[in-house]
This record gives structure tokens, C-alpha cells and sequence, in this order.
């Protein structure tokens, strides 16, 4: 009886060993299929995006690239015609004289050195030179954040803010908003409807109040509710530099004063539509703000895509997300090698 019972736990102990053995096979291989799934998942969604820039950058891409390309099939041997033609094709992309210039120096040398004579190669070469002109070092995310947002009125601007919001808090970022463009009429209604899409809360005073003040309050809030980001709204006067300057310094004061230990990025909003107007006004706002970097807004609108390559190129300023269309999903972190892409 013994014997048998000794035999019967060694029994129940290989099942047991093939149970644990088949179960843990399960677990490895279930662990396996949603890592496949996971990276399969990230595939799509890179894939999405990718596609919203490619139908976002259309225009674009058929005044560039398309002239690029019937220019190259007329190109028999690559001369000093197939250069001027090509720096036309950029200047009407609105890359500007000088940076099309630039590029164009740059392809010369690039071709001349190894030996290259079929125009087919040169394109290649011409979008290699636009990826590392427009690969900007960035400064890593710091938080808490002060984001403050500038731009001239009609740019997008608070429509960026709240897709910057969404986008933030999709990311698990608790974020709010502060209505400091108490200068024209209604602007903080708009935010306000971004704020309950987003569901972040708003700090909003009445029309006409001191920016500084919404600014403060905003501070107080995101420190009392230990937000990771606080994102300002500011009236975009371009016209009167003197008031513009005045006012970005004292919201600078304010939040030197009351959150020193926050990480300050100052975003430019541009309408890609406005072409070198674009350019000036980042001009204009650079010399009276220090500005981080560029949301080039509207660029599905446009077929001058090249502005971005004139702003990076011109004012040392990356460009940091691009609007591509009107969804959430539309405005995205730039990316220099997809944009190229895109647009080749």
C-alpha cells in the first residue's frame, strides 16, 4: 500500500511537471503573439501617420516633386540649364532664393565630386541634402512645462493648442490651459470649446484683462493640481511690436516668479499658405521672443511646402509638429526624413 501510494504521488508530480511545462509554453508563446501584435500595431499606426502626411503634403508633392521629375526626364546630361531650372522649381515651392541657393551649391559639389552624370542620382542626392538641412536637434521634453504659443491671429493658433492638449493628454500628461489672448474678441470661448474636447481644465479671465494675471492664476492651478503642462495662449499682435514685447517680458516675470523650477518652450504658430509672409512674421516674432521652435499649420492647403525648409534654414529654428489636415491626428511631431519623403 505504501509502495503504491509513493507511486501515485510520483504520478501527480510529472502532471504536475507537464501542467507547469505546458503552461508556461502558453504564457511564452501568448507573450510572443502580443509582442508580434504590439510591433505589428506600432507598424500600422506609423503607417497611418505616414499616410495622413503623404495626402497632406499632396500639393506639394505635385509642384515639387512632379516638376523635379518631368525636369529629370528632359535631362539628357546635367548642366548648367538643369540647374536653374531646378532652383526655379524650389524658389516656386517657396524655399526662398536664398536657401534655394543653397541647396543647389550643395548638389553641385555633391554631384561634381562623385562623378555623377545621370539626373536620376542627383534627385536622390537633392533629397538627401534637404533630410540633414532640416534634422534639427531637439531639446528633450522637461517637466513641468510652460508652453507658451505666439502667433498672429488667423494662424491656427488656438486650434493648435488644443490639439497640442489632446495630444499631450493621450500621451498621459496631465496638462491645462490658460486664456491669456484676452485682446481679441472671443478667443477665449474658442479655447474653452478645446478644453472640454480635450476635458483639461481652462483658466479664463474677462475680455480685456491683464494677460499676466490669466497667466498667474494658470500657474497657481497647474502647480496646485501638480499639472505636467501648462499651455498659454498670447494675443498675437504683430503690428505693435513695443505692446507685444511688453507683454510677452511681464508673463516672463510672472513665471520666473512663481514656478522657477518649470521648463519654458515659447512655440511659433505659422500658416504654411502665407509662403515668405510666413517667414517674415518668424522673423518679426523671433526678434522680440525666444522662440523654441515652429508649428507650421495648414501645410495640406499649400503646394509651397518648402517655407519649412526656408525657416529652418534661415532663422536656425526647428520646426516641431505640422499640420497635415484638420483632424487630431493631423497635427504631427515633424519629422524631417517623412516629410522628404513625402514630398519625393
Amino acid at each position: 500500500m505504501a509502495f503504491f501510494g509513493f507511486g501515485k504521488k510520483k504520478e501527480e508530480k510529472q502532471e504536475e511537471r507537464i501542467q507547469q511545462s505546458t503552461s508556461t509554453a502558453v504564457e511564452s508563446s501568448t507573450e510572443q503573439e502580443a509582442s508580434v501584435q504590439e510591433e505589428a500595431f506600432a507598424q500600422d499606426e506609423k503607417k497611418g501617420l505616414f499616410s495622413r502626411l503623404w495626402n497632406g503634403l499632396s500639393k506639394t508633392r505635385t509642384n515639387v516633386a512632379g516638376r523635379v521629375d518631368e525636369l529629370i526626364e528632359a535631362t539628357e546630361e546635367i548642366d548648367d540649364d538643369f540647374y536653374e531650372d531646378l532652383v526655379d522649381i524650389l524658389i516656386m515651392s517657396d524655399m526662398g532664393v536664398r536657401t534655394s541657393d543653397k541647396v543647389i551649391d550643395e548638389l553641385k559639389r555633391r554631384v561634381q565630386e562623385q562623378r555623377i552624370t545621370d539626373a536620376r542620382k542627383a534627385r536622390g542626392i537633392l533629397k538627401q541634402i534637404l533630410k540633414e538641412m532640416m534634422d534639427m536637434p531637439r531639446k528633450p521634453l522637461k517637466w513641468p512645462m510652460i508652453m507658451m504659443v505666439v502667433g498672429v491671429n488667423g494662424v491656427g493658433k488656438t486650434t493648435t493648442i488644443g490639439k497640442l492638449a489632446m495630444r499631450f493628454k493621450d500621451a498621459r500628461h496631465s496638462v491645462v490651459l490658460a486664456a491669456a489672448d484676452t485682446f481679441r474678441a472671443a478667443a477665449a470661448d474658442q479655447l474653452q470649446i478645446w478644453s472640454e474636447r480635450a476635458q483639461v481644465p481652462i483658466v479664463r479671465h474677462a475680455e480685456g484683462a491683464d494677460p499676466a494675471a490669466v497667466v498667474f492664476d494658470g500657474i497657481q492651478k497647474a502647480k496646485a493640481t501638480e499639472a505636467d503642462l501648462l499651455i498659454v495662449d498670447t494675443a498675437g499682435r504683430l503690428h505693435n511690436k513695443k505692446n507685444l514685447m511688453e507683454e510677452l517680458r511681464k508673463i516672463s516675470r510672472i513665471i520666473a516668479r512663481e514656478y522657477e523650477g518649470a521648463e519654458v518652450r515659447t512655440l511659433l504658430v505659422i500658416d504654411a499658405t502665407t509662403g515668405q509672409n510666413g517667414l517674415q512674421q518668424a522673423r518679426e516674432f523671433a526678434s522680440v521672443a525666444d522662440v523654441s521652435g515652429i508649428v507650421l499649420t495648414k501645410l495640406d492647403g499649400t503646394a509651397k511646402g518648402g517655407i519649412a525648409v526656408a525657416i529652418m534654414d534661415e532663422l536656425k529654428l526647428p520646426v516641431l509638429y505640422i499640420g497635415v489636415g484638420e483632424g487630431i491626428e493631423d497635427l504631427q511631431a515633424f519629422d524631417a526624413g517623412a516629410f522628404v519623403d513625402a514630398i519625393f
